[in-house]
């Protein structure tokens, strides 16, 4: 490989992690237009390379998670759209929420199940790098996963009025500090995440998995999502959850707690400074947990290989589960 081919990667490479911690760290501090003020877009914000429409996919096999309206939607007036960002999807404006499975060879399933909800600053679905990718790549491994396209706060339907939106939830985020965003909440996403538990809990006859080792895999925004329905005291809960750069802060736990397997990046601008208070809260809590704190990784890295160590947090995230034996195989189809 010449230098110029290596400086273009390690060019993406930095675009990538500059994207996915712009796109959460807007979020966080507004998640909702209410939440801050209108602000111009600064004029010395990083460039960012610009979302682009696309078509909106059939999205082949993906089944409504709700009857009718979905509970909380019925007013709601944004219209979904689909982006691409530097080559992956991203869906905006959510509604209607779906579940998508990515079922197993029947020869090779564990009986366990994934909802996989990715992330985006409740602004957007990465559906690519934390959606579709990681669903294969569980149900590669014999371990049936779902994708979850969960409801999301109402963005402009204009890429260009949106991007600015995006600009000005980053600058509000740069003033206060990255490494104190604090987690928040996304109700309808929450409700979503219960609803799909349950779902997938439901049909477990019909997907040959085991109803008692259903858990949820969450990325950012889908990683706060994925674990305040982990906290919920009187609603279906996951029989284990995995937190992927999620806010790290101290939770009011309720036991029994499912086991948690958590992965972050040292430098991750957004939680990599804020301690290990979530870790401590499951330990106090005398309940299983495992974390894997990379030296490099950025936030974002997703499915991407970075030449990190972090790359490979799936692999070990699947040995965590056959560890537990939360991957032996009980139902045969």
């Amino acid at each position: 490989m010449g230098h110029a081919e290596r400086r273009g990667r390690v060019a993406r490479r930095a675009a990538r992690a500059l994207v996915a911690a712009l796109l959460f760290a807007c979020g966080c501090f507004a998640a909702a237009d209410q939440r801050l003020p209108a602000m111009a877009p600064a004029p010395q914000l990083p460039k960012f390379p610009p979302f682009k429409r696309i078509a909106t996919p059939a999205e082949s096999g993906a089944i409504p998670l709700y009857q009718g309206v979905a509970p909380g939607s019925e007013g709601a007036q944004q219209v979904e759209v689909w982006d691409t960002i530097m080559g992956d999807r991203v869906a905006r404006n959510v509604t209607r929420p779906t579940l998508t499975p990515f079922l197993p060879d029947p020869a090779k399933a564990t009986g366990a199940a994934v909802i996989v909800a990715p992330g985006g600053a409740f602004m957007m679905l990465s559906m690519d790098m934390e959606g579709t990718a990681v669903a294969r790549a569980l149900a590669e491994r014999g371990i049936a996963a779902v994708l979850l396209k969960y409801r999301l706060d109402a963005t402009p339907a204009d890429e260009k009025t949106f991007e600015a939106a995006v600009g000005s939830r980053f600058a509000a985020a740069a003033k206060a500090g990255a490494d104190k965003v604090a987690p928040i909440e996304q109700p309808l996403a929450i409700k979503d995440a219960v609803a799909a538990l349950a779902y997938v809990r439901s049909h477990a006859a019909a997907w040959h998995i085991d109803a008692d080792r259903v858990g949820i895999v969450g990325f950012s925004a889908g990683a706060m999502t994925a674990l305040q329905a982990t906290l919920q005291h009187a609603a279906p809960r996951p029989d284990f959850a995995a937190i992927i750069y999620g806010p790290m802060t101290t939770v009011s736990a309720p036991a029994p707690l499912p086991p948690l397997f958590v992965a972050i990046a040292a430098d991750d601008p957004l939680f990599g400074n804020s301690g290990f208070g979530l870790v401590e809260s499951w330990k106090k809590a005398g309940a299983p947990v495992e974390m894997h704190l990379y030296d490099k990784g950025g936030h974002g890295f997703g499915m991407r290989h970075q030449g990190t160590s972090s790359d490979h947090w799936l692999e070990q995230f699947v040995q965590w589960l056959q560890s537990r034996g939360l991957l032996t195989a009980t139902h045969k189809p």
